[in-house]
């Protein structure tokens, strides 16, 4: 496929989005790229000084400002390939207006680390039942890469998965800069399943930094969380995979222990004591793992998975259970 004739639209405005807006703007295909900025004056904003005015300000926007717009439909109208980059809870409110009819014959692909709530369904699995699109036209992009560090250009990986391997090496293609490198994958359920839970993985870990845990038992509690995250992708789509390429263990070790990660974050909060209320309303980001950790939770239940790591944030997160309780019967478990 010719990535030249191709046009992107980007479903978002938070961090992670206005980083795939410079991936794609430095890949020198901005005037193919419509913008879904949800706020109106963040729009104009964007349009007057060219720079997103609450995530990563420092990014230049170089896309055309009559390809920024507020109405979604516009800009899934323009666009051969629709990127969904908005966290996984306001995934349903964003596509409202969507018609099923509106994503037919378009590529769509998935920068979204999360799972659906209500439904429990991973982003693919959505898309599939509630707007009919095809296994085939959908991908998924993971992998260590933070957008803090995609704004600083700093060497980073991504992994585009797709049952169509066509399908990932375009979508692969177009987000290639000096400074992203990109890998080809048909693993769409693995790879999108290791992004929710590694992000549930980094909310223990920031709980166990916040009761007084040390480095010694982070790497104890991540060399479990990778154990546990073969064990669940393995047991809900079982096919040929290895759990250490950079899709899988580069993701979750980049959450677990990044300056950057706002899971980590948020658990560290939620160990030294804040409630999550308070924790997400400091924050003023979105911690999928809180979310995630809901989700997995009816899943494990419904194949009969056993996750002591998952058990022990959702139990803290929603059982109300102590942290430092928690963590420490979670540490008896652990080897």
């Amino acid at each position: 496929m010719d990535f030249t004739r191709q046009t992107i639209g980007v479903i978002g405005s938070g961090s992670w989005a206005t980083a795939m807006i410079k991936m794609l703007d430095d890949n020198g295909v901005e005037k193919s790229v419509h913008w879904w900025v949800r706020n109106g004056e963040t729009a104009d904003y964007i349009r007057t000084y060219r720079h997103n005015p609450n995530y990563l300000s420092a990014i230049t926007v170089k896309i055309p400002k009559r390809h920024i717009h507020t109405d979604i439909r516009t800009v899934i109208s323009h666009a051969s390939i629709v990127v969904l980059n908005t966290p996984a809870a306001f995934l349903k409110d964003a596509l409202k207006d969507v018609q099923p009819g509106m994503l037919q014959g378009k590529i769509v692909v998935s920068a979204i680390k999360g799972i659906v709530p209500d439904e429990n369904q991973i982003v693919g699995d959505y898309l599939q039942e509630q707007y009919g699109i095809p296994i085939d036209k959908i991908a998924v992009i993971g992998g260590p890469c933070h957008a803090e560090e995609v704004s600083l250009e700093k060497l980073s990986y991504l992994t585009v998965a797709s049952q169509n391997t066509d399908v990932a090496a375009l979508v692969a293609s177009l987000i290639a800069t000096r400074y992203i490198k990109t890998n080809v994958s048909d693993d769409i359920y693995g790879t999108e399943y290791a992004a929710v839970l590694k992000n549930i993985y980094a909310v223990a870990g920031g709980i166990c930094h916040g009761v007084g845990f040390g480095d010694n038992f982070q790497a104890v509690l991540v060399s479990n969380a990778v154990r546990e995250m073969a064990y669940f992708v393995d047991t809900v789509h079982p096919i040929a995979r290895d759990i250490k390429e950079s899709a899988y263990l580069g993701d979750l070790l980049v959450t677990a222990y990044s300056q950057f990660s706002r899971n980590r974050t948020f658990g560290n909060m939620i160990g030294k004591g804040y409630s999550v209320k308070s924790a997400q309303l400091e924050m003023n980001m979105v911690a999928e793992g809180y979310y995630a950790s809901a989700c997995i939770q009816q899943i494990c239940i419904k194949h009969g998975i056993d996750l002591p790591i998952c058990n022990a944030v959702y139990n803290v997160l929603y059982g109300h259970q102590s942290p430092a309780v928690e963590m420490k019967l979670l540490a008896e478990k652990l080897t």
